[in-house]
């Protein structure tokens, strides 16, 4: 088994800021290319991509510069800004072969994903340049997502940390996760779920619900450090997925994010 971590995020705030950092949130100040092959060195990970974690043209322009000479992070997804002018916002200025997605991160949005600007724009301008969006929402704009699937099926959607992240599944957001994967364009990352230490109850559930939605050719394996290490060290959290998917397909550990990220 070779690991593709499929969502990491990385920064530096000497450089750039990030809206939503503050103290006490036990992240550090710094979360660097290095940083992340230091604590991911015992397992057997051989790629990243870096999701944008704020909003800003110079943090867009420094995780390029990151992924052009690291032997690890080489690939990046940037976060959704939108402008007047450019189908994928501001990062429309900056896009290179490193980028391999657009992420909508509107969780605190409308349920229906109406207030997103340009959202059409955006999921026709990643199908035409073979790049994938990605989309962090919460449970109930998981049904809005199915509908922007089904109106774009030339366009690859990927929904972070299966729509749910740190809530408790229900049984709605597991019936609107279903109604996402039966559209063929879509995929998950199974990734941003573990709340606390030992947390293996969880994501068997878990893993086992989002198998049976969307298939093993669907779903990739993303550690969302460095939030994640608030939970539990990388090689622990690895070992904890890594039970909960069992004896499936290896394609969640790196094929499938491969493919789909043109990687």
């Amino acid at each position: 088994m070779t690991i593709v971590d499929a969502h990491i995020h990385l920064w530096d705030l000497s450089r750039f800021s990030l809206s939503w950092f503050r103290d006490g949130l036990d992240l550090p100040r710094v979360a660097s290319a290095a940083d992340f092959r230091a604590v991911a060195e015992t397992r057997p990970v051989t790629a990243a991509i870096a999701v944008q974690a704020g909003d800003t043209l110079a943090e867009m322009q420094w995780l390029q510069q990151v992924a052009a000479i690291d032997p690890v992070v080489g690939s990046v997804v940037l976060q959704y800004v939108p402008e007047r002018e450019g189908w994928a916002g501001l990062a429309t200025a900056v896009l290179n072969d490193r980028v391999r997605g657009i992420r909508v991160a509107t969780p605190g949005g409308a349920a229906d994903l109406s207030d997103v600007p340009g959202l059409d724009a955006l999921c026709e301008g990643a199908a035409v340049s073979g790049r994938v969006v990605e989309l962090l929402v919460r449970p109930e704009q998981l049904d809005a997502v199915a509908l922007v699937a089904a109106r774009h099926p030339r366009t690859t959607f990927v929904l972070c940390h299966l729509g749910l992240g740190a809530a408790d599944p229900s049984p709605e957001w597991e019936d609107s996760l279903r109604r996402v994967a039966a559209e063929a364009n879509t995929a998950a990352k199974f990734s941003g779920l573990a709340t606390a230490a030992g947390a293996a109850g969880r994501l068997h559930t878990l893993a086992a619900t989002a198998l049976d939605a969307f298939g093993a050719d669907r779903l990739m394996f993303g550690s969302d450090w460095p939030m994640s290490a608030r939970v539990d060290g990388y090689p622990r959290l690895v070992d904890q997925v890594e039970r909960a998917w069992g004896s499936r397909s290896d394609r969640f550990w790196g094929a499938v994010v491969r493919q789909l990220y043109g990687m």
